[in-house]
């Protein structure tokens, strides 16, 4: 792969709570990574860009892939009684090819425009769809992780599995998925009180033999939370019961994680358990608000997530902006001894926190994978000189939800 420079205004972070920023800068990659940021023309191709602002991709560490077709819907009722009206009829219409070709273009397409160039996301049960949308993503250009959803309990008939037969298919999936260079397979139980202890043992066993990633839901809504203490009352937390068949660790990430108690904070933080912190689904299910400070002076590994279609929009920089805002409502309402996120910090979850979930990624530091977004350098303001990063805030709190005007991934343009 060619040697190129992109000249712009590049800014990023490599530490929570800092920026750091060149003006009139060339961001060089090689092969795919980052070789340097400098101030000075390099000898290589040059991708202009005037004054527009360049960032490192961002990672959406949570996403719901078949329910983009209704996001922005149904945002009244909460989490258990969403998914039994509105999420599993969706989700059984993927058995459809048909069906899942057409809302899976349209979902690949519009991630394509986002500032996402890593994720990881939930299909259905359904193996042949899941393996169709893992083909829209590759094509896109993306990298990231997909997984067929395990369910063979407390499901409804039309969207529900044998144990065996889930067994049997993830085996099938990841079969499937060995032929894809950048999106893989996740081993990806919907939640507890969706599995049995059966089909959660077999699954564990399965990630550690494959040595594969892992997602999954965790405290979100706190009658979830009291289902699965009813289901599992061996288990002394939530988080517990996942631990016990294998399903923590630096190569999982849970997604919510709003109500976890002291213990399970200790649980994530030394197993490396990266946690998901979706605010706009938590505001719009009425499932609360994780308190993200903690988990991050805990050690925790934090990133952020859409949670498509619990949120309603597939910008992580919308995330930001709702991430900072639900923080400073903890704060003032809840406990004054979490302070709110910054918008610093909050760059650092969308970008380097969440990316480290890939490997190196997030970064412009050197050797970093070169994934890439170029924003419209369009002033947004009347007051002159502002600073790359004060540029980059008001891009986030006020074109969102606008397309990016180019994008990279591992060094490929594919916006």
């Amino acid at each position: 792969m060619a040697s190129y420079s992109i000249h712009g205004d590049i800014i990023w972070t490599e530490r929570i709570g800092e920026i750091r920023s060149v003006e009139n800068g060339y961001l060089t990659v090689e092969d795919g990574k980052i070789a340097s940021v400098s101030s000075s023309r390099p000898d290589t191709e040059i991708i202009e860009t005037g004054h527009s602002l360049i960032i490192p991709g961002l990672s959406d560490l949570h996403l719901h892939a078949p329910q983009y077709a209704f996001c922005g819907l149904y945002m009244d009722e909460e989490l258990l009684e969403w998914l039994n009206a509105h999420t599993f009829p969706e989700e059984a219409k993927y058995k459809d090819l048909v069906y899942a070709d057409g809302a899976y273009s349209i979902f690949a397409d519009d991630l394509r425009k986002s500032p996402t160039t890593r994720f990881s996301a939930f299909a259905t049960i359904h193996t042949d769809s899941a393996i169709l949308l893992m083909k829209k993503l590759e094509s896109a250009g993306f990298s990231g992780f997909v997984g067929k959803v395990n369910m063979d309990r407390n499901s409804p008939d039309y969207l529900s599995e044998t144990t065996e037969e889930s067994v049997t298919e993830t085996e099938r999936f990841l079969h499937e998925a060995e032929q894809f260079m950048n999106v893989k397979a996740s081993i990806t139980p919907r939640f507890i009180p969706s599995c049995s202890e059966p089909l959660l043992k077999t699954l564990g066993d399965i990630r550690r033999r494959d040595a594969l990633p892992l997602q999954s839901h965790l405290d979100e809504n706190l009658s979830e939370v009291e289902w699965v203490k009813e289901l599992c009352p061996w288990a002394s937390s939530y988080a517990a019961a996942y631990c016990r068949f294998g399903m923590l660790g630096k190569s999982s990430v849970m997604a919510h994680c709003v109500w976890l108690d002291d213990s399970e904070i200790k649980l994530l933080s030394e197993t490396g358990t990266y946690i998901a912190h979706a605010p706009s689904s938590n505001t719009n299910l009425s499932s609360g608000i994780a308190p993200v400070r903690k988990y991050i002076d805990a050690g925790c590994s934090v990133g952020l997530a859409t949670d498509v279609a619990g949120g309603s929009s597939l910008s992580l920089f919308r995330i930001m902006s709702d991430a900072i805002s639900v923080s400073k409502l903890r704060w003032r309402l809840v406990d004054e001894m979490e302070k709110p996120l910054t918008f610093r910090e909050a760059f650092y979850l969308a970008s380097k926190g969440g990316g480290s979930y890939f490997g190196k990624v997030g970064s412009f530091e050197a050797g970093y994978d070169a994934d890439i977004v170029v924003l419209d350098g369009s002033p947004l303001s009347v007051l002159d000189s502002l600073a790359p990063e004060e540029r980059l805030e008001q891009y986030v709190y006020r074109m969102a939800e606008a397309p990016v005007k180019a994008k990279f991934i591992k060094g490929r343009r594919v916006l």
